[in-house]
Order: C-alpha cells, then sequence, then structure tokens
C-alpha cells in the first residue's frame, strides 16, 4: 500500500503541539527540521510490512529541503509531493481540493485536518486524521492499517 504523510503539525510541529526527536546543532542550521516522535518507528514498521512511504504537503518548502529533512533522520520515503506540485495536478485534473492524494496513486493519507478527511470523503481518497495532542498516534494508525 503506498502511504503518504502530511507535514505540517502531523509530522513537524507549528509550535511545540508534540515531543519530537532532536538534531544536532548544525542540521538546524542547514535547515533540516525535527521530526514528531516516533516517526522514525512508524516508518520502518510501515516499510517492513511492505508498505510504500510518501510525503504529501501542501506548504511549498523544496523538494530538496524535504529530502534534506527526511535523509538527514534516517528516512528515504519513496516519493514527495510538496506544493507546488500538488497544485499543478489538481489544477490538471480540474480538483478544488487542497489536497489529492488519489490523483499521485495514494491508498492512504495521513494529515492533522479535518478538512482534508472531508475532502477525502469527497473525492473518494481513504484518510487517517491524527490530532497534534495525540501521543498513541503511531499505534493507531498501525491498527488502521491492519483494518484495510
Amino acid at each position: 500500500m503506498r502511504i503518504s504523510f502530511d507535514i505540517d503539525n502531523t509530522l513537524i510541529p507549528y509550535v511545540d503541539d508534540f515531543e519530537v526527536t532532536p538534531v544536532n546543532i548544525f542540521w538546524k542550521l542547514i535547515g533540516v527540521e525535527s521530526l514528531r516522535e516516533g516517526t522514525k518507528e512508524l516508518f520502518q514498521a510501515l516499510q517492513n510490512q511492505g508498505h510504500e512511504i510518501w510525503i504529501y504537503t501542501s506548504s511549498h518548502r523544496s523538494l530538496f529541503s524535504l529530502k534534506k529533512t527526511f535523509l538527514l533522520n534516517g528516512l528515504n520515503p519513496k516519493g514527495y509531493i510538496n506544493g507546488k506540485r500538488s497544485e499543478q495536478y489538481l489544477k490538471k485534473y480540474a480538483c478544488d481540493a487542497s489536497k489529492n492524494p488519489k490523483l499521485f496513486g495514494i491508498d492512504l493519507h495521513v494529515d492533522d485536518s479535518e478538512g482534508v478527511r472531508m475532502e477525502g470523503n469527497e473525492y473518494e481518497f481513504e484518510t487517517i486524521i491524527v490530532h497534534p495532542k495525540n501521543k498513541n498516534w503511531v499505534t493507531e494508525i498501525l491498527q488502521h492499517i491492519e483494518t484495510l
């Protein structure tokens, strides 16, 4: 299964909404962002189960910046979709949603936004909503995937 993850307030906090895995000072200086605690373990578990991990954000971070953050945190998602790429596809397919993972062959999208859940219902893509304060987010995602 191809699974995508949102960035802002799902894997990278806006503020101190959840615990993060610290990065060293040099990495911070070159723009590497800290990821939500549990991200590495979750990605490894999903990849061990044969799932393909993607990053799908409406953020306009460059693909280089996204890749740098994940690679230097020890992770290597299979694909990256940033705001620019998403907007191109949404326009090409005349889709009014803020995101549409289905256009990229993604089977499941993990996000913090209830609005994305509503778009999932409208545009028929599967979503899991993870609230920033949810400390059991990894377990809930793994359990949800078992039911699909």
